[in-house]
């Protein structure tokens, strides 16, 4: 692909440096670690039995794994999607695809993101960075994002800290709440809130609950680092040392998720952010997630082949299925009433 734009040369970027350079948080995780599973020697159940179906905004999904959004809008960007895209059809699993904003800026680029015809039947959620509401979009331009992709969900994502240390950032933030709640009413479509990596506290959920979102994806710290990525791409020294100064900012994911789900029982909700197998997506699930999101594994398994990315797949699931199975749980609902996930002492 020649005469890449600006935005595209950003993706390509971006792909490189996290599987290539060490922008992986390094002083704060998760926050998984003080959990801990109460094991059950008796399960009472067959193996064979055990469910991990679930619903996610009235859906009914196969498993509650989700691949999180990463890329689009290059010749990497689109054999990643379409390897993803084949393994999330025949496995069940929703699918979310990177930031859509090149392809208003370039249609030609469309099909480096487009899945459907290998994925008719999954659960699609778009992309477009919530900032550029402020920046000439507005909800027609998401709504031609959705049509485009043939999306069941629009996923609006915020990402302050990044814009800031991005050498082409975009940093007006100012009186996004009420374009985002304008997207909202208009798009026939559920509107999901997502961070990059630095987290959503209560707070934030709740301006955003009543603007309208229908769902929210914490996407905590303890993954990735987009302010080390960023710093990586650092056009001066400036940029380059603010991206390390912030490379542990954030919220831990189950923080996020545990503290939202306890003041909002029924909003629907996703947990990403530095999670990297089944036994700490149970433990997402038994803190309230509804749906666990992971990237960076499933990135670096789609740059290998499909088949890796195959694999990947069926051991989360069978971790999270002995996890259930370990715990005396036969579904995703016991699981999450059954409070078997304790703080170690």
């Amino acid at each position: 692909m020649v005469n890449l734009t600006e935005t595209q040369s950003r993706k390509d970027d971006h792909i490189r440096i996290c599987l290539d350079e060490k922008v992986q948080v390094n002083q704060i995780t998760n926050g998984l670690e003080k959990y801990q599973f109460t094991h059950v020697c008796l399960p009472e159940l067959d193996y064979q039995e055990i469910d991990i179906n679930t619903t996610f905004l009235n859906r009914q999904l196969n498993t509650p794994l989700l691949i999180s959004s990463m890329t689009g809008g290059t010749e990497n960007a689109q054999l990643i999607n379409q390897r993803l895209a084949r393994i999330a059809q025949k496995y069940g699993l929703p699918m979310g695809i990177g930031s859509g904003r090149v392809i208003i800026e370039k249609p030609e680029i469309a099909s480096t993101f487009q899945v459907r015809d290998n994925a008719p039947d999954i659960m699609l959620l778009a992309n477009l960075g919530a900032v550029q509401l402020n920046y000439g979009y507005n909800w027609q331009e998401c709504l031609k994002l959705v049509e485009i992709l043939e999306a069941d969900a629009l996923i609006l994502h915020f990402n302050p800290l990044q814009e800031c240390i991005q050498p082409e950032g975009d940093t007006n933030f100012k009186d996004l709440l009420t374009k985002i709640e304008q997207v909202c009413d208009k798009l026939p479509i559920p509107v999901i809130a997502k961070e990059v990596g630095n987290g959503i506290s209560v707070k934030m959920a709740e301006k955003l609950i009543n603007a309208g979102i229908q769902a929210i994806d914490v996407a905590g710290m303890g993954g990735t680092s987009w302010a080390m990525v960023e710093s990586e791409r650092a056009k001066n020294p400036l940029q380059k040392e603010l991206g390390k100064t912030f490379a542990n900012w954030g919220i831990p994911t189950a923080d996020c998720v545990r503290d939202i789900r306890q003041q909002y029982s029924e909003i629907p909700l996703i947990a990403s952010g530095g999670i990297r197998n089944g036994l700490e997506v149970a433990k997402m699930l038994a803190l309230g997630a509804d749906v666990v999101g992971l990237a960076y594994p499933f990135l670096k398994t789609a740059m290998t082949s499909e088949e890796a990315i195959e694999e990947l797949v069926k051991l989360i699931i069978a971790e999270i299925k002995t996890v259930l199975f370990c715990t005396g749980n036969k579904n995703i609902n016991s699981l999450k009433t059954s409070q078997n996930l304790t703080i170690n002492n």
